[in-house]
């Protein structure tokens, strides 16, 4: 009985390393109500999301009533001002945190509602998520972090797609190194890797070039602007930098909560300028305020 606990709570570990996991929950979630019907071409769908923290005076409403459809095949980019609800519009769409009211859905499936265990399955076997501090496992070979969400999945670990992911992502001769022997760029192709070895609906990405030079940065980027171009993926990426946006197809522009613009096509001086209104025009409410 206390080894099946230990092997559970091991795969619990694994299962927070490889997608993140660990953010604060919210009580049951509530459906709000007359939301639309489900849009078959979108991949990431949110209605009517709000997301509060706390109550009465003190209470911090991170979002508020995010309407919201991306397409399949579709590079997204979300940007905003510190505390403008990037991290938490992230968390809310890939189901690792609840809203407080309204629906999600992800490729077509409406996860409002549905059991934590249920959402686990569904993280495991249909998204993919790459963050900044890239959460490999150091005890476990290249191979075995990319086929990671396949064995958390409880399916049979597939090493010819293994090696076809990291040859696209130009590491097909690192499969039997560790993370340690790897250089930071490396780290991250291997976290794409693993986020692409299950052909998600949707990867989510936060931040996920924060901690790489600009050129290990670019190379990356090129990647997930591949991924999107040559494999069909769906890529929704948090960023604060204006280059890494310029990759995406459109970029959203988060305001205390909401969706204050967007841009679609936009370069990188397009795309900081729009930030820096918005910063200097949330600044100047706050100080209002």
């Amino acid at each position: 009985m206390g080894l099946r606990r230990s092997k559970r709570r091991d795969e619990r570990r694994a299962d927070q390393r490889s997608y993140g996991e660990g953010a604060p929950g919210a009580g049951p979630w509530q459906q709000g109500a007359g939301h639309a019907p489900a849009d078959p071409g979108a991949a990431v769908e949110l209605r009517g999301v709000r997301r509060q923290y706390g109550k009465g005076t003190g209470a911090v409403h991170a979002l508020r009533g995010i309407d919201l459809a991306l397409p399949r095949g579709s590079f997204t980019a979300v940007m905003g001002p510190s505390g403008s609800g990037k991290s938490t519009f992230l968390q809310c769409a890939a189901g690792l945190d609840r809203p407080t009211e309204g629906s999600v859905r992800l490729g077509g499936t409406e996860i409002t509602g549905m059991s934590e265990n249920k959402l686990t399955i569904l993280r495991r076997s249909r998204l993919g998520f790459v963050f900044q501090a890239f959460n490999l496992l150091p005890s476990l070979t290249v191979e075995q972090n990319v086929l990671l969400p396949m064995r958390l999945a409880g399916k049979r670990p597939d090493r010819r797609k293994a090696a076809q992911v990291l040859a696209q992502v130009g590491l097909g001769d690192k499969g039997a190194r560790r993370p340690a022997e790897l250089s930071g760029g490396q780290q991250q192709r291997v976290a794409l890797a693993r986020a692409l070895v299950t052909r998600p609906d949707v990867v989510f990405a936060d931040e996920p070039t924060g901690a790489l030079d600009t050129t290990t940065a670019g190379e990356v980027l090129a990647l997930l602007r591949s991924a999107v171009d040559t494999l069909g993926a769906t890529v929704v990426m948090v960023t604060h930098d204006p280059v890494a946006a310029a990759y995406a197809d459109r970029v959203l522009f988060l305001a205390d909560g909401s969706i204050a613009d967007s841009l679609t096509g936009a370069n990188p001086a397009r795309i900081a300028a729009r930030m820096t209104t918005l910063t200097t025009s949330n600044a100047y409410a706050g100080a209002v305020a």
